[in-house]
């Protein structure tokens, strides 16, 4: 007998039980549903919601890999056992050495992530008698991209269920949450856990005891230097790009964001719009705070100098701006969902994220914080561009009926 016969008869075996979504879940995971609908139009098409989810992980699977080598390499650069690589292609970047000590601390993350949040999905599944919704599978991809990669694994288990908890179950599932899951995770870690969070340090190398070593160095991130209106010596344009320097796994190469935005793009998952409007946003800012700079009303001794003067462009290198615009902020649950209202909706994103950043020195990043306030907004946009939309239908149907 085929494992699929096998499959197929225990899935009868569970049909009517509690247990029958946990095994569907599992099932369809493997297989496509073999299910059809018996009543009314439907769109005929080839994917669904776990394929939507798969794809979107797909486009974040370089980031992933691309951070544990870099955690590797920040770890091994801060010792001085290995000179800084000359490029992207460097050969002391891409070594075994370095996705082994990468893997080693960013892997725990992703095994906690999706432990804990499947288990209270499942766990919601069976106790509601719902099918399990694919919505976490791309949260728990995001969330070890977008945590400190020294976060203790007790704190991240804590957060995951308050986030799937609080911040979508509570709301009836995925399709019905009004923030996005993972940085509401974040936001959780955030207020919870603040010496952790802070965001102006970053891991460097882990836990490793060497003569005269600490057990754990941590690092300034591009944006706490710049909030302390530190140099950054050694660190060129093109190491921001490839992502060369230190940062959450996630956000440091800019080159595999604007990849994986592309690959979203082409397969009509993630809103072009959106992404665009969101730098646009970010950029509209930064030139804003550079004509506040270029025009004496900040002197160089304000807290606030170091990120002003920071040329507008340049925003979009550091931190971790690209990659909310292209992996949070085109979430299609909680964005807006009109053409215009995207729009607004990336726009306003941008431009507070960019604001937070620069005003609050002690948090020198703001992108989720401002994606979490426009998810609260998205709806109130929408309503206004549809109300707009029907008005100027009634104005058209006077002037023909006049």
């Amino acid at each position: 007998m085929s494992l699929k016969s096998k499959l197929h008869n225990l899935k009868e075996k569970y049909k009517g039980t509690k247990m029958a979504p946990a095994f569907n879940a599992l099932h369809t995971f493997l297989y496509l549903p073999n299910e059809t609908t018996h009543n009314g139009t439907h769109i005929k098409a080839a994917d669904d919601l776990k394929r939507t989810m798969n794809t979107v992980i797909m486009a974040l699977v370089p980031c992933l890999i691309y951070g544990m080598f870099n955690a590797g390499y920040q770890h091994y650069l801060a010792l001085g056992e290995i000179e800084a690589a000359n490029g992207f292609l460097g050969g002391s970047f891409w070594t075994l050495d370095n996705l082994i000590l990468g893997a080693w601390q960013v892997l725990p993350l992703v095994v906690v992530s999706y432990g804990v949040g499947l288990a209270v999905e499942f766990l919601f599944a069976v106790i509601k008698g719902h099918e399990v919704e694919e919505g976490y599978l791309v949260t728990g991809m995001l969330v070890p991209l977008i945590v400190p990669v020294d976060i203790p694994l007790w704190m991240l288990a804590v957060a995951v269920i308050f986030g799937v908890v609080i911040g979508k179950e509570v709301f009836g599932g995925t399709g019905m949450n009004i923030l996005n899951p993972a940085l509401t995770i974040r936001a959780f870690l955030f207020f919870a856990y603040p010496t952790w969070m802070s965001g102006d340090k970053v891991w460097v190398h882990g836990a490793v005891e060497r003569a005269g070593t600490p057990d754990a160095i941590s690092g300034e991130t591009l944006l706490g230097a710049y909030a302390q209106n530190s140099s950054l010596p050694g660190i060129d344009y093109w190491d921001m790009f490839w992502g060369l320097i230190p940062g959450s796994v996630g956000e440091t190469s800019k080159f595999l964001i604007i990849i994986g935005a592309l690959f979203l793009i082409f397969t009509k998952v993630g809103s072009w719009r959106i992404m665009l409007s969101t730098l646009i946003g970010a950029l509209v800012m930064g030139l804003i705070f550079n004509g506040v700079v270029d025009a004496g009303w900040i002197p160089d001794t304000s807290k606030f100098y170091g990120l002003m003067s920071v040329p507008f462009w340049q925003h979009l290198i550091i931190g971790s701006i690209l990659f909310g615009a292209v992996y949070m902020a085109t979430d299609p649950v909680t964005a807006a969902q009109t053409n215009k209202g995207k729009w607004i909706y990336g726009f306003l994103i941008g431009f507070i994220s960019i604001m937070i950043r620069v005003f609050n020195p002690a948090y020198p990043e703001g992108v989720f914080l401002a994606i979490l306030l426009m998810n609260v907004f998205a709806p109130t946009i929408d309503h206004y561009v549809v109300q707009g939309n029907v008005k100027k239908r009634m104005k058209r149907l006077k002037v023909k009926t006049a």
